[in-house]
């Protein structure tokens, strides 16, 4: 079996599936963004996700202080709030609907003047789901065409979802996941739409042998057929607390949660910079263990706000880099200032 297709994104430099990628405007602007080399989708379901705002919600905090700061910017900001806390789940838009964005936007074929400039189609459901969202992904290929270039992203790692733990932490349920595509491809179902894995963070050994394992588990003909990684998802099981803190010691005062319900989150931002650092240079190195998995690219995520992020990100072997809080904060404008920290030195 010959290497899977590779990604092909120049800059390297993209969004991450995240709540500032949601709607057709969203990814419009991405698109035209001429900092940004592909655009990723929020991840969809088939049949879209049951969003309850009193529920699903986002909050940006100053890691320093834990001090919340809401959703969006506030006159007097100072703009410290560079981390962010949700419990949100999946994307509220169905699959088709962005498919048919995508449409419109290959259509106006802007791309802001980056030849190639195409998307990555985070999706999840089950495996049947992920296998038929990879068939749906393959057929809007040929209807857009090779200039805007498609991938699919299989998010198994969304730490929000109540009795779902992120199945990249159990390395039975990825195979199943990891088969159903490969068995679809195999089939001719699915044409030749590069396809990967976005992980949780992983915190021992154990996490990442297990991965790692999964993805050698589904080797055909001395290839496995996924052409990359993304790593890594928000931590899980974070809180951030609103208002003042309570002068009562331990058990006094009860607890305030920022967010809805127990508060409970995904963590994102500067905090989890240093964790995902490790997690691209672990991966990097045991894919690179052995010939089947050598060819897997990288896509890094978590904390990239700046070109010294971006560094880091490509020094431990992401060969793409993402961008998802800082997106939130400063909109497109960070891909421009990304840039123009680099000085062109990509």
């Amino acid at each position: 079996m010959s290497l899977p297709p590779p990604l092909n994104i120049n800059p390297p430099l993209v969004n991450s599936a995240n709540p500032w990628a949601t709607t057709l405007e969203d990814l419009t602007a991405l698109y035209e963004c001429p900092s940004t080399g592909a655009v990723t989708t929020r991840t969809a379901l088939l049949s879209g996700f049951p969003h309850d705002p009193d529920k699903h919600q986002y909050s940006f905090f100053n890691p320093d202080t834990n001090i919340p700061a809401g959703q969006v910017s506030t006159p007097g900001d100072d703009g410290t709030a560079t981390a962010s806390l949700n419990n949100l789940g999946y994307s509220p838009i169905p699959l088709d609907s962005y498919l048919g964005f995508i449409e419109a936007i290959a259509a106006k074929g802007n791309g802001a003047g980056v030849p190639g400039k195409g998307f990555i189609v985070s999706v999840t459901g089950s495996p049947v789901d992920v296998a038929e969202c990879y068939v749906r992904i393959a057929r809007t290929q040929g209807v857009v065409g090779e200039q805007v270039p498609l991938a699919m992203e299989v998010n198994l790692s969304c730490p929000n979802i109540p009795g779902v733990p992120p199945l990249a932490y159990d390395a039975v349920a990825l195979g199943g996941y990891l088969r159903a595509v490969r068995e679809v491809v195999k089939d001719g179902g699915g044409g030749r739409v590069p396809w990967g894995v976005k992980t949780a963070p992983f915190t021992h050994a154990g996490q990442f042998g297990g991965f790692v394992e999964a993805l050698r588990d589904v080797v055909v003909e001395g290839v496995c057929p996924v052409s990359f990684v993304t790593a890594t998802n928000t931590l899980g099981s974070c809180l951030v607390l609103d208002g003042e803190v309570s002068s009562k010691g331990e058990g006094g005062g009860g607890v305030n949660a920022r967010l809805a319900g127990t508060g409970i989150g995904g963590m994102a931002g500067p905090p989890l910079h240093p964790l995902a650092l490790g997690n691209v240079r672990t991966l990097r190195e045991m894919l690179d263990e052995a010939p089947e998995t050598r060819h897997i690219q990288i896509i890094g995520v978590g904390g990239v706000g700046d070109a010294d992020g971006y560094r880091r990100m490509r020094d431990v072997g992401a060969a793409v880099v993402g961008v998802g809080t800082a997106l939130g904060r400063k909109g497109v404008d960070v891909f421009a200032e990304i840039e123009k920290g680099l000085r062109g030195r990509w």
